[in-house]
């Protein structure tokens, strides 16, 4: 189960804040923020034939949209009208209407002749009417797109300017943005807009375009220095950004160094300064401006199901270790709180090190040491890991690792106690380009992992298999409406089910596998107990629904079983769990309040189950 965060922080004797929102706050206490407040009503009038734009213009316009908010005395309400005007006459541009007013009076005063008096009329809330007239929408003319170097197209249509179409503004400033885009690209740092000619015909409802633009000088990437380090080696940074010195420069080796960067988790800011081109070779210097992130970190988590209790875990960390990135962590976990007895809770200490940047830039290393009780209805795991991997990231989206692993385990269940020592070579491949790790609309994830084993202790070889993929798919664009799909399939390789160890077995039920069924208790089964087996299969699917801005619903549907042979042979039909769950989106992910039945519960399922976390299922 996805641990929930939570956060408090104590702001008035009768307010808290949760995930930046403050709680029973009084409208007294916001007001008093602000000095000297001047109440105002505020109402718009579009003229004749032109309604249909009053409900965006209403959405436009500050002294509309903020009249709740009362502004500082009448300069602030001065101040907000003037901002006001503009952004009107700015959202008229945008529909092509150039041709259009605005008019803005308080308590009967022009807005002109009250900046010039500096006072208003005494009465309160002062009135404020905003008269508009949108005018006639405008269409592109003579349209011409040319440039100093670069080699651009010189077609209008192929920036979205093709002539008779409404010249809304936005057309306009999104060909220029992609004309410098498309010469950055093709390495012009220091392309810009030369010339920008723009002629609106009142008579004939047209408007001209004429955009000029000046590739400026082609660029390498040349020297890159180092600001802001305190601890951390700034050679190292060098080496992390990749930026390949003596290259074309390129706007995306710029984007791909801040997000290696980014990814080492020991900046709290990061920026890419472009200098000034020098030398016949057009070199361009490049300094990575850097603000480091306190070095310590402590935290703490907590979860709870019906079926499986409250857990909670802790962590402290050591970013940059040795001024290259190195990152040691120590975590603990209890879990099953309120359904166990002392003796019988799950727990789980460990000590992590890794280590970026070996073997360049792309590659890690990471090695861990962990102690673990697990203890569901199938069986009771003791067990020490010691592992060590090395990390490599093939793309963007693409990464692997590779290592070796220690494994002990004492356990008991239904085939009696029994010893385990496996050593391993275990190796993983993982598959990611979703647009949102927490709360994803779209994209896909994919994992294979891969495991050799030798049991020392027993004589036994197995091999472990496990693939799971899940995707996701917005129905509308506003991406309020998503299905999501995921499945799970997995084998293992070995003489017999008693021959794996318990913990190792494929079991499944629980929140991250069939909601409704109590946690690793669907599988094969000896005199009722669960065993656990050498294949798995799971399959999940959502619809989830957006209500609100922070609000949204979601139902499902999980089906699995897990069997005795290495390759499921559906001897047990899918065990199949329903149910429906209350999503709050919160800035750091959504929290997620799960019900769910099992449809053909077996012993020790419940009749339902609830689960709590932090971020989607899956």
């Amino acid at each position: 189960m996805i641990l929930a965060l939570l956060s408090f922080t104590a702001t008035q004797v009768q307010a808290f804040e949760l995930f930046g929102w403050k709680f029973f706050e009084s409208s007294e206490e916001e007001q008093e923020a602000v000095p000297d407040p001047l109440p105002y009503e505020a109402e718009i009038s579009v003229s004749a034939g032109e309604e249909e734009t009053t409900s965006e213009l209403k959405s436009a316009s500050i002294l509309v949209q903020e009249q709740s908010k009362p502004p500082s005395g009448e300069a602030g309400l001065l101040s907000r009208a003037l901002s006001d005007r503009e952004r009107l006459v700015a959202k008229l541009y945008s529909d092509g209407r150039y041709g259009g007013t605005v008019d803005i009076s308080l308590n009967g005063l022009p807005l002109e002749t009250a900046l010039e008096q500096s006072d208003l009329p005494d009465a309160r809330p002062v009135k404020v009417n905003i008269l508009i007239n949108p005018g006639p929408a405008f269409t592109f003319g003579k349209v011409s797109v040319s440039s100093k170097g670069g080699d651009l197209s010189t077609d209008p249509a192929f920036w979205g300017l093709t002539g008779g179409d409404v010249a809304a503004s936005g057309k306009i400033l999104t060909a220029e943005n992609r004309i410098l885009s498309i010469l950055r690209g093709r390495g012009y740092p220091k392309a810009r807009i030369a010339e920008r000619r723009i002629t609106a015909d009142h008579s004939s409802k047209r408007l001209d375009v004429t955009l000029l633009a000046d590739a400026g000088p082609q660029a390498r990437f040349g020297r890159v220095s180092v600001n802001g380090t305190k601890v951390t080696d700034p050679d190292f940074v060098v080496q992390q950004a990749m930026l390949p010195e003596g290259g074309i420069y390129s706007p995306e080796d710029l984007a791909r160094a801040r997000k290696r960067l980014n990814e080492l988790g020991i900046f709290s800011s990061i920026r890419l300064v472009e200098g000034e081109i020098e030398g016949p070779d057009g070199s361009l210097p490049i300094t990575i401006e850097v603000s480091e992130r306190k070095r310590h970190v402590i935290g703490a988590g907590a979860s709870w199901s019906s079926t499986e209790g409250f857990g909670v875990e802790a962590y402290w960390r050591r970013r940059n270790l040795f001024g290259r990135g190195e990152l040691l962590s120590i975590d603990g976990s209890v879990g099953r709180l309120g359904n166990e007895s002392l003796a019988d809770l799950e727990y789980s200490a460990r000590i992590a090190f890794e280590k970026p940047g070996v073997f360049g830039p792309l590659t890690s290393f990471s090695t861990s040491l962990g102690a673990k009780q697990e203890n569901p209805d199938a069986y009771k795991s003791r067990s020490i890991t010691f592992d060590a991997y090395l990390n490599h990231q093939f793309g963007e989206t693409l990464k692997g690792r590779a290592g070796a692993e220690v494994y002990y385990a004492n356990e008991d269940d239904v085939f009696g106690e029994a010893d385990y020592l496996l050593a391993g070579l275990p190796a993983e491949l993982t598959f990611d380009n979703r647009d949102d790790l927490l709360n994803p609309s779209k994209g896909i994830f994919a994992a294979l992992f891969m495991e050799p084993a030798y049991d020392t202790l027993n004589s036994n070889a197995m091999g472990f298999v496990k693939g799971t993929v899940s995707s996701y798919f917005a129905l509308d664009d506003s991406k309020r409406f998503i299905l999501a799909g995921k499945a799970t399939a997995g084998s293992i390789f070995a003489p017999s089910v008693e021959a794996i160890p318990a913990s190792r077995r494929y079991i499944a039920g629980g929140g991250g596998s069939i909601r409704g069924y109590a946690y690793r208790n669907v599988g094969p089964r000896v005199d009722g107990e669960v065993t656990g087996g050498r294949s798995i299969i799971e399959l999940s699917g959502e619809v989830r629904i957006q209500v609100t801005e922070t609000i949204g619903v979601v139902g499902f549907v999980d089906a699995g079983n897990a069997y005795e042979d290495s390759f499921p042979d559906f001897s047990e039909g899918l065990k199949v769990g329903v149910g429906g769950g209350l999503r709050y989106f919160t800035p750091i992910g959504p929290l997620r309040i799960d019900a769910a039945v099992p449809l053909d519960p077996e012993k020790d399922d419940p009749d339902f189950a609830l689960y709590v976390g932090l971020s989607q299922a899956f």
